[in-house]
């Protein structure tokens, strides 16, 4: 739901997989089905007529989608070889396999740039189950390969296509780049860590800069999940950019404990042109960043928060709503976010796989609908009756959405409304509008009424500390070295 008013991001992992693809003397196509829709896949693969292909599937709520196009792609082309990778499929790779019933020949865990080659190379033998990370209904490789050098496949931005459709806000157009990857903290709702194995890479500034170079839009999102952990490598990667001349403008996501050591390298990061910053405050009070295992205080984002305003940044902030929150829960973060300047989203606590609270909670889900896992519908039990935390939710979202956008919001963008106007740009713009027709309780509730084709396996019954083996895609590396 998210993503329908406020962003529309490139497939970046997707273009570092196929440059690695290409390298290897294939030929690559690629369909983004954030723009284009499944009618204009099919025609794609009667026109092109692949020997393989891969859907990412980095979110949870898409794989129904995914395994349908699996099916029909299989009955197009029965000879093709097809199968899956991304973030959310690499923690249920069984399940989505079992679901799409022959129709996917494997599904790839882990990063995909190593073994997606790899696996192209292989295609008819009998032993694919035993390269690293690869999962058929036979059996499953060893661990996924991480990629040693971020240096290497950069992205292949040139098979994006209408690549005007991406945009964040009003950084509309906006293209991304991969600055660094996974991330050396716990966070019991987050499953990057998990993913990456508690790893945390960084590309080489020089290799980071060109990159940032080569890109044609005026606006850049920096994807990694913690910008700028170690403050000497921001330092270099700017310093390499101001060599090249080079001036976008940038959003970028970091912790606000990283804000906090590190000041001054996002000072720097905005005379280079950093305007937006994303922070994941998360909850208000000590107990639930406790719960949630965020290792900061309140009074450490507040104090975040303030240097961010010093810095004149524009700052979005998270909060999660707990299916527990009653009214006057809903009433005090209303009250909250509208004291501040900051832009306030609401979550809604979501355990899903790949977080350690899918193996924790003790509560039970209340669906196994894969399309309800999006972090906007409560997939757990509500304290008040679901109709009513939904219509809480929706007039706290309204209420903080009134605060920045609508016509108010319009008139405080007018000009940059212009500007992307007489440009074409239209994404920003046609979100002004968008929130009354995404964000409703009358339609999260139809969503629950949705039939279901493709359920997920629940969880096992709650443990009060998973095994690593439960946990991890990649091997867990030691804490000293995911914090080099």
């Amino acid at each position: 739901m998210y993503s329908e008013i406020y962003l529309r991001l490139e497939p970046l992992g997707l273009e570092r997989v196929a440059a690695a693809v290409r390298a290897a003397g294939h030929e690559v196509r690629l369909v983004d089905l954030q723009i284009f829709r499944a009618p204009d896949y099919l025609a794609e693969l009667e026109e092109f007529k692949p020997a393989a292909v891969g859907f990412s599937v980095n979110y949870l709520a898409n794989v129904p989608e995914v395994i349908d196009l699996a099916k029909e792609t299989r009955r197009r082309r029965p000879d093709c070889f097809i199968f899956a990778g991304g973030h959310s499929v690499s923690f249920i790779s069984p399940e989505v396999l079992d679901h799409a019933d022959g129709a996917l020949d494997c599904i790839v865990r882990g990063e995909g740039e190593v073994i997606t080659p790899r696996l192209l190379e292989a295609i008819g033998d009998p032993k694919l189950e035993t390269l690293p990370g690869v999962v058929t209904r036979h059996g499953a490789g060893p661990t996924p390969t991480l990629l040693e050098d971020l240096d290497r496949f950069l992205p292949a931005r040139d098979l994006a296509r209408r690549r005007n459709k991406y945009f964040i806000g009003v950084l509309d157009p906006c293209a991304s780049a991969e600055l660094s990857r996974g991330c050396p903290w716990d966070c019991s709702f987050c499953s990057a860590w998990t993913f990456y194995g508690r790893s945390y890479r960084k590309a080489s500034p020089e290799a980071a800069a060109e990159d940032i170079a080569s890109i044609q839009e005026p606006n850049v999102f920096l994807v990694d999940d913690v910008a700028f952990v170690h403050p000497e490598h921001g330092f270099a990667i700017g310093e390499a950019l101001e060599r090249r001349g080079v001036r976008k403008e940038y959003y970028l996501e970091t912790r606000c404990d990283v804000l906090l050591r590190h000041p001054e390298v996002f000072a720097y990061w905005k005379r280079l042109g950093l305007a937006y910053m994303f922070l994941g405050v998360e909850a208000l009070d000590e107990e639930a960043l406790k719960l949630h295992r965020k290792r900061v205080t309140p009074s450490d984002n507040l104090k975040a928060l303030e240097i961010a305003r010093k810095l004149d940044l524009i700052v979005a902030v998270n909060i999660i709503a707990d299916p527990d929150w009653d009214e006057r829960r809903f009433a005090i973060v209303r009250e909250w976010a509208l004291g501040i300047p900051e832009i306030v989203h609401l979550t809604v606590t979501t355990p899903y796989p790949g977080t350690e609270i899918w193996h924790t909670e003790s509560r039970r889900l209340t669906t196994v609908d894969y399309r309800l896992f999006d972090v906007q519908h409560a997939v757990l039990p509500t304290r008040l009756p679901l109709h009513k935390f939904y219509e809480e939710l929706v007039r706290t979202q309204a209420v903080l959405n009134r605060k920045h956008l609508g016509f108010s919001g319009l008139k405080s963008v007018a000009a940059i409304a212009g500007r992307l106007a007489l440009r074409g740009q239209t994404n920003f713009i046609r979100s002004l509008w968008k929130f009354s027709q995404v964000y409703s309780a009358k339609r999260q509730m139809a969503d629950h009424a949705r039939p279901v084709t493709y359920g997920m396996r629940p969880p096992a019954a709650p443990v009060a500390k998973p095994k690593a083996s439960d946990l991890f895609v990649h091997a867990p590396m030691r804490r000293d070295a995911a914090a080099s």
